[in-house]
């Protein structure tokens, strides 16, 4: 006998269903034991990732146990106690007869499967109030929707204990695999679609239909299918009512957690409760500690369509969070300080330079921490484990040196797992270049390429490892990495830095990204392994125009690291007597401005970080001015120092004619006088060398 088209529908279906292997043993177990577990089991998760299909796979089961099985989609019944039991009458196949009577009659096991739960918002509470404790206790209720259960299931004794609730999530990484084997999706395929994908079941199946259509291009390129983006907007789309909710979903996705002060600033309006209360009960919005965050494929969907289709808005949005960033990291420290850092780093998870190189967990138990006395064998031994017994005697050297310059990272059990060691290259000492041939060979490289000058430093990361993966991708390496960044918001600003690694090629394409150089001449050798250095010299490119390369490079969305002088303009790096020259000049012709067209000052770190990018001459020799009557009127302060800038003012911020008179003005004798001038000079050229060297 032949089967009909549903039967093999229903083959086809299962044939192409994996994974979930938690769900149907759950399901398995509970309608085959003598005593129901549970009387409502209800499943949850955001559109697309499997719901329907999981009950179909139910349904599947129970009709070949020969369980009396009712299935219910709530789009099509009309959400009214009267439309309900109406649509349960039809599908029992009674005529006219209660369904409640009629399944209290029959005494084998029943499942009802109710599909779409939530449209049955506004029948929930007879549902759970009336309906369902009316149903024989040998009937189990499978309830499917995008939102957990009600305040009401979990608030009631009784049904505390009679529910089990089971979130349902994306398919694992082997789960989405198999699928895509199944479909024939070719493997070199399968790790792009798994990064665009995450697992979502929906997802996997239409970017599967593509291929099976012949469309695929010689690599998987989300954006390059725009029918795959728009079927699965519309899935996260459906619940948003106006512009404004639209324009607060973007900006949700496009930064790592939201609150209430961060959406405010990215939309610019005072009040955002009730959008971000919106927010909260969405689907595919997950709470955490910290704020609210998009399951990942709604993030990368919403995102890739926001790009694509109001350009200018997402650059908006991008900028309008790297400003609130910015400003909390100079109002942070510590863990916090950290947690803005990643927050930071994660606007730039798009470039594909970035996002290989990092872990995007939204939570991690990793804490920062100083370094303990308990602490060095620990540290001793994993770097002996990973780098040999000639590199951890270098670092017991060090740990007597600059321990100091140790940031040990913290697992739950608060044990190290990992650590990075920041040497500071212009506190060591020749014998400790005799003992580190890595140091050794950064100080070279300083004397020789990049001379510091006086009252500069030079960091070299010259330890960073995690307890069990080294230097690979990591969370402990991730966290590492923003301890890179956040030491220059936290030190004195040191001029110059190094970064070592055991593997310098796989880090070719970050690096250059972050506009790290690699510096072969720093490289070295340390038992019998040979490490590659990259570098920056914060002199050339200060960390405010480092950071408006970056977002530049991330807007762009583009791997391929700019040469720094298409970028931003370079600094001028002046020796302190050429600075303090410069600074003499501009005193000179400060009421003359027009004469200060060629002072070097303008292009140094002094005045190019206080000035917009491609400023103006007439605007950098305004900020030089400001800068310089600023350093001096700072000498007001001091009845010690008063003198001096009377001085200064007298004879070059508003002059008199001739040295003399301005003597004559201040009642002093001409020597006096002199000895106050030169005493100025030299305050005002000391307090803007420590702006110029940070």
């Amino acid at each position: 006998m032949s089967s009909s088209l549903g039967d093999r529908l229903r083959a086809e279906r299962h044939r192409r269903f994996v994974g979930r292997t938690h769900e149907l043993e759950l399901f398995q177990s509970a309608v085959s034991a003598a005593e129901l577990p549970f009387y409502v089991l209800h499943i949850f998760g955001p559109g697309g990732i499997g719901k329907t299909t999981l009950l179909k796979e139910f349904l599947r089961y129970a009709e070949q146990a020969q369980l009396r099985t009712i299935y219910l989609d709530a789009r099509n019944v009309e959400p009214t106690p009267d439309s309900f039991l109406s649509a349960l009458r039809f599908a029992m196949g009674l005529p006219s007869d209660s369904p409640l009577q009629a399944l209290a009659a029959q005494g084998e096991r029943h499942v009802l499967l109710l599909d779409t739960y939530e449209m049955f918002v506004s029948l929930d509470e007879w549902l759970r109030q009336e309906f369902l404790p009316q149903l024989p206790d040998n009937t189990l209720t499978v309830m499917a929707g995008r939102h957990s259960p009600a305040v009401g299931w979990r608030t009631d004794l009784g049904w505390q204990a009679l529910i089990h609730l089971l979130p349902l999530r994306n398919l694992s990484p082997e789960e989405s695999r198999t699928y895509l084997t199944q479909r024939q999706v070719p493997l070199v395929q399968h790790q792009t679609v798994l990064d665009f994908t995450h697992g979502h079941a929906l997802a996997l199946s239409l970017v599967a239909d593509v291929f099976t259509q012949g469309q695929e291009a010689p690599h998987f390129q989300p954006e390059a299918m725009p029918d795959v983006i728009k079927a699965l907007l519309e899935r996260f789309m459906q619940e948003v009512p106006t512009p404004s909710h639209r324009m607060a979903l973007e900006a949700c996705a496009l930064i790592r957690l939201t609150t209430e002060a961060l959406l405010a600033e990215m939309l610019d309006m005072p009040d955002v409760h009730e959008l971000f209360e919106w927010l909260r009960g969405l689907s595919f919005i997950e709470v955490g500690l910290l704020g609210l965050f998009p399951h990942d494929l709604a993030r990368e969907v919403i995102v890739a369509d926001l790009r694509w289709r109001h350009p200018d808005w997402y650059i908006e949005l991008h900028r309008r969070a790297r400003n609130y960033y910015t400003t909390h990291l100079g109002q942070t420290q510590g863990q916090e300080q950290h947690r803005v850092l990643f927050d930071y780093i994660f606007l730039h998870r798009d470039n594909p330079a970035i996002r290989p190189r990092f872990t995007w967990q939204e939570n991690s138990s990793l804490l920062t921490d100083s370094l303990q006395e308990t602490d060095k064998p620990f540290l001793v031994g994993m770097t002996a484990k990973h780098e040999g017994e000639e590199s951890a005697q270098i670092l017991v050297h060090w740990l007597e040196r600059q321990p100091q310059g140790v940031v040990v990272l913290r697992d739950a059990e608060q044990e190290p797992a990992g650590f990075v060691f920041m040497i500071a290259l212009h506190q060591a000492s020749r014998e400790d270049f005799q003992v580190d041939p890595g140091a050794r060979a950064a100080w070279h490289y300083l004397q020789d390429k990049a001379r510091l000058r006086e009252g500069e430093g030079a960091t070299l990361f010259r330890f960073w490892m995690a307890r069990d993966t080294y230097q690979a991708v990591s969370p402990t390496q991730s966290r590492i990495f923003i301890s890179f960044v956040q030491h220059h918001h936290t030190a004195p600003g040191p001029a110059f830095t190094f970064y070592p690694c055991a593997a310098p090629d796989d880090w070719a394409a970050m690096f250059a990204y972050a506009d790290l150089a690699r510096i072969p001449e720093a490289d070295f050798e340390v038992g019998g392994r040979r490490y590659g250095v990259y570098g920056h010299d914060w002199r050339l490119l200060s960390p405010k125009a480092w950071q408006e390369l970056l977002a530049r490079r991330e807007i762009a969305a583009s791997s391929q690291a700019l040469p720094t002088s298409q970028a931003s303009e370079p600094l001028v790096v002046l020796r302190q007597p050429e600075f303090a020259r410069a600074v003499i000049d501009t005193l000179r012709q400060f009421s003359r401005p027009d004469t200060l067209r060629q002072n070097p000052l303008l292009q140094s770190r002094l005045v190019v970080e206080q000035v917009a990018a491609n400023a103006s001459q007439q605007v950098r020799i305004a900020t030089l001015q400001a800068l310089v009557k600023e350093a001096a009127e700072s000498l007001k302060s001091s009845p010690r120092e008063a003198k001096c800038y009377q001085a200064l003012y007298h004879t070059y911020l508003q002059p008199a004619p001739t040295q003399e008179r301005a003597a004559e003005i201040l009642n002093l004798p001409f020597s006096t006088f002199r000895r106050h001038l030169k005493t100025g000079i030299a305050r005002v050229t000391d307090i803007l060398w420590q702006r110029e060297i940070g």
